[in-house]
């Protein structure tokens, strides 16, 4: 079982430097929860991680050197690449100090502790989002019930770069539609907005910024007053209003319905990334 204490300032090792492996060191760093100096990103190509190390975040080409010297290995490649990955570090693994923390959809506890050759590995799974770089991501935690020490310790961790949710295991791919995927989807409606503003004549930095903001303030009113999305749109909404004109348009043109067949699809997608051999 790992220390608590000692894994709350430990070191971390996140390997696979892509978009959310880059995003989350940046969040960490940004956010004090991992000073830059315990902190290092691998990738196979390390010009890759140019804009890292710019920043002043150990970067590495080498796996196992960065698993020995890690109390924390976060595992951020993509799930074809687990089953390599893990057999290479696999001799550096060691229960008693290591904390795996996969960030790979689709990969369950119980084959990352097969893989890591330990069936009581301490492992938890997070489905984070790239906004862990501004501290704003929608986080969702699954930790093994029998392991609150390593739930305590993944949780400070993504805490300290936005919104953290636990749950079961079996929501995680739910999880990775919705929260994984969904910035991709909200950004899609600001970008849709913003070129609707662009047609009724505003230029497309402005068009942008009020989309933008407008989306924020939208998500805040929900966030800071715990209110039902129709509760806040009825505020807006008027008879006869140009609001209820445009709202009703959008439905007409499916854009409800559009939202959660992607996502619906993006869960079925997500569950089928991982194949174990």
């Amino acid at each position: 079982m790992v220390d608590g204490d000692r894994m709350a300032g430990g070191r971390v090792a996140i390997l696979g430097g892509g978009n959310l492996g880059q995003a989350l060191a940046r969040g960490w760093v940004r956010g004090g929860v991992v000073p830059s100096e315990a902190l290092v990103v691998t990738r196979r190509r390390l010009a890759s991680l140019a804009p890292l190390v710019e920043e002043g975040i150990r970067v590495s080409d080498d796996n196992r050197g960065s698993v020995r010297e890690a109390d924390i290995v976060v595992l951020a490649v993509q799930p074809q690449q687990v089953e390599a990955l893990m057999a290479e570090i696999r001799s550096e693994l060691d229960p008693s100090r290591h904390l795996l923390v996969s960030v790979i959809s689709g990969v369950t506890i119980s084959r990352l502790r097969e893989l890591a050759g330990d069936a009581a590995f301490p492992v938890a799974r997070a489905m984070p989002n790239t906004a862990v770089s501004i501290g704003e991501s929608m986080t969702c935690l699954s930790v093994p019930p029998e392991d609150p020490v390593s739930g305590e310790v993944v949780s400070r961790l993504f805490e300290a770069v936005g919104v953290t949710l636990l749950i079961r295991e079996e929501m995680m791919i739910p999880a990775t539609a919705l929260c994984a995927c969904g910035v991709a989807f909200f950004l899609r409606a600001v970008r849709a907005a913003s070129q609707g503003g662009i047609e009724i004549g505003f230029h497309p930095e402005e068009a942008l910024l009020l989309a933008a903001q407008t989306a924020k303030g939208a998500a805040g009113l929900l966030l800071q007053r715990g209110s039902h999305p129709e509760s806040e749109i009825d505020r807006v909404t008027t008879p006869r209003g140009c609001t209820i004109a445009g709202l009703n348009e959008m439905e007409h043109q499916g854009f409800s319905s559009a939202m959660i067949k992607g996502i619906l699809l993006s869960a079925r997608s997500a569950g089928e990334l991982y194949t174990a051999d």
